[in-house]
């Protein structure tokens, strides 16, 4: 980014969000599908959240009480977005705020960074359970459960402030077209007159290192968990082990991917209509898939479900 040009930097009281077609048609489509997705995203998550809270076995239980936290995540990560981007598509106005855009971005990097820390944390779960399994009730207590949850959702306030401050003192260019359905930082920086090196400094730096490192946790965490696997003489013991880490890894890929794509590809201020995709891909579609990947995989989560059912039957 260039210097200043007050010029032509302008008061902002709303930005327009582009990144959809703008066809009527197109976005009458859109909104019936983004609907039924959103209520899926709603009804799953709070299900799972309920299941676990409601069943002691699983609440006891390190993995599954990450989950309903990882559930509670992506449940703010896609209520954060959505009901904006429905509101837009049924009013075709396509217009947010600047406040409202601020608040959008805050939260969004908020949720989006719990998802990443509440990921990591998981795959050290699935570590010590099939790697120490003679430790894993002493490392992995609910004191200690308790504090990594504490710490996927207290370290992402101060990355989501930090961001949302600088971004509050840029200057912005008329028009104010954001080229994304939501306000995110690359979006919202496109559309800057100001000088936003440090921004884009701290996010090659600080950000990179925030999202790289659970990342690296996860890639060391599978593959100690692969090397143990891959020991493990009978066949039984080899399915029972990948079959606890299948549903993570579904997880995994799908976020990660789509995320990658958008923020670590060559020149990820010049967004395009892919970005999109992929942005959808990881607001969306990873938080309405979690709940049934790991619900529909997972042999106690299906036992806890029919406890549940039994019990609401009687």
């Amino acid at each position: 980014m260039g210097p200043v040009n007050h010029k032509n930097a302008t008061e902002v009281s709303e930005f327009l969000l582009q990144g959809f077609p703008s066809q009527p048609e197109v976005q009458r489509l859109l909104f019936p599908l983004f609907l039924c997705i959103y209520l899926l995203i709603l009804l799953g998550n709070v299900t799972i959240i309920l299941l676990i809270r409601s069943d002691t076995q699983l609440h006891q239980t390190p993995m599954y009480f990450l989950l309903s936290h990882l559930a509670l995540a992506d449940l703010g990560f896609a209520s954060t977005t959505i009901p904006k981007a429905l509101d837009n598509l049924l009013t075709q106005k396509k217009t947010i705020s600047y406040s409202g855009c601020l608040a959008q971005m805050y939260f969004y990097i908020y949720f989006g960074n719990s998802d990443n820390f509440l990921l990591a944390f998981m795959a050290y779960d699935r570590y010590l359970a099939i790697c120490c399994p003679l430790h894993y009730s002493a490392m992995m207590s609910h004191k200690c459960c308790l504090q990594l949850v504490a710490a996927s959702w207290l370290i992402p306030t101060i990355d989501s402030l930090l961001y949302t401050l600088l971004i509050a003192h840029v200057e912005f260019c008329d028009p104010e077209e954001i080229p994304q359905f939501f306000c995110d930082i690359y979006p919202v920086l496109s559309v800057s007159c100001s000088d936003t090196s440090i921004i884009e400094t701290l996010l090659l730096t600080e950000g990179v290192v925030e999202t790289l490192g659970p990342f690296v946790l996860i890639i060391v965490s599978y593959a100690l968990i692969f090397y143990t696997i891959v020991k493990i003489p009978s066949a039984v013991g080899k399915r029972k082990a990948f079959s606890t880490c299948g549903s993570h890894i579904c997880v995994v890929v799908l976020f990660y991917g789509s995320v990658g794509w958008v923020y670590f590809k060559p020149n990820s201020m010049n967004l395009d209509h892919q970005d999109t995709v992929a942005a959808v891909m990881y607001t969306l579609v990873t938080p309405v898939l979690n709940p049934f990947i790991y619900s529909l995989r997972n042999s106690e989560m299906k036992a806890a479900m029919k406890r549940w059912l039994g019990q609401e039957g009687n």
